[in-house]
């Protein structure tokens, strides 16, 4: 079972990749909070842009990068070489963020690669047209190319086109969802979900009803399935059809996954009714140790069946 706000920072495996998470200055507080939450789970550096955020985001154990001198990582913008030099002095990751409109840009930037920056942040307007290979080829060895986007989409254009030149994302965004994929595309791994153990209390027969077979693009093993339940607080791991039985082959791409009406998590931050599921949308599959990764939906299929109300305990709340 997945009890809400369980989410704990998967530290198995490693990517040599880089996500940051840049928070502007306009995002309302409360979902600067959520933001920093999820951050804490899948970001190596949160980017801010109110310095009176320093001790909040130092608070969630992630690195923090600002423009003043008492954050972990100092960006510097615009580039000024004497400024690089000092911060470098005193013994400071140093990152400059360089926007690129043309070639002018792309020089400055490269001036920066050859002073050894720590990091050197590109904002493109277009990711297909500016041409990046010489920053690339100065930066290699010297400085880690961040590409920043503000959406899932751009992270995807901006990887494709640097291809092995780029070393991380900084991600502008307020959104939760938004945040999750570009963590699972930059680190090919989403945040361990914590499941717990539940007391089955009742298992009763209600009749017949509108039962959902999600068909997934993926082959899912034993142990793995969606994040089931009539409550979003509350959710159950149900298997996909892994074990062989007399009367039909494992459809390992299939959960049954219950009712219309029930919730199934689409992402760590986000579920939705299984009466809304279209063929080509994500949702995640996560394992029994709370592993967990995204997939798309090849088809939803709904039959009239016999359906089961099971109910269980935890903590002395009933589910």
């Amino acid at each position: 079972m997945f009890h809400q706000n369980g989410l704990t920072r998967n530290k198995e495996g490693s990517n040599l990749r880089e996500l940051w998470l840049k928070i502007d200055k306009t995002t309302p507080k409360n979902i600067v909070e959520k933001l920093m939450s999820s951050a804490s789970q899948t970001c190596n550096v949160i980017y801010i842009a109110d310095e009176r955020m320093i001790d909040d985001v130092r608070k969630t154990g992630v690195r923090v990068a600002a423009k003043c001198g008492e954050c972990d990582v100092q960006v510097l913008e615009p580039f000024n070489a004497e400024e690089l030099a000092k911060v470098k002095e005193a013994g400071k990751p140093v990152a400059v963020r360089v926007v690129v409109k043309g070639a002018e840009d792309e020089k400055e930037a490269i001036k920066a690669a050859n002073l050894s920056t720590d990091y050197i942040i590109i904002h493109c307007l277009d990711w297909k047209v500016i041409p990046l290979e010489n920053l690339i080829a100065n930066a290699k060895g010297k400085s880690k190319l961040l590409a920043e986007v503000s959406s899932f989409e751009e992270a995807k254009l901006a990887i494709e086109t640097l291809e092995l030149g780029v070393d991380g994302v900084v991600l502008k965004t307020s959104d939760l969802d938004e945040l999750m994929k570009v963590a699972y595309l930059v680190k090919k791994q989403l945040p361990r979900i914590k499941l717990v153990p539940v007391k089955i209390v009742e298992v009763k027969q209600i009749g017949t009803g509108a039962r959902v077979c999600v068909d997934t693009c993926d082959l899912m093993k034993e142990g793995e399935g969606l994040l089931l339940g009539c409550q979003s607080a509350c959710l159950f791991l149900v298997e996909a059809e892994v074990h062989q039985n007399p009367f039909v082959q494992p459809r390992p791409f299939r959960v049954n996954a219950g009712p219309v009406s029930l919730y199934v998590m689409c992402s760590p931050d986000k579920t939705r009714y299984l009466s809304e599921l279209k063929a080509g949308e994500e949702l995640m599959i996560v394992d029994r140790n709370g592993n967990a990764r995204f997939t798309n939906i090849g088809r939803v299929k709904i039959e009239w069946r016999p359906l089961l109300l099971i109910e269980a305990e935890h903590e002395a709340k009933r589910f």
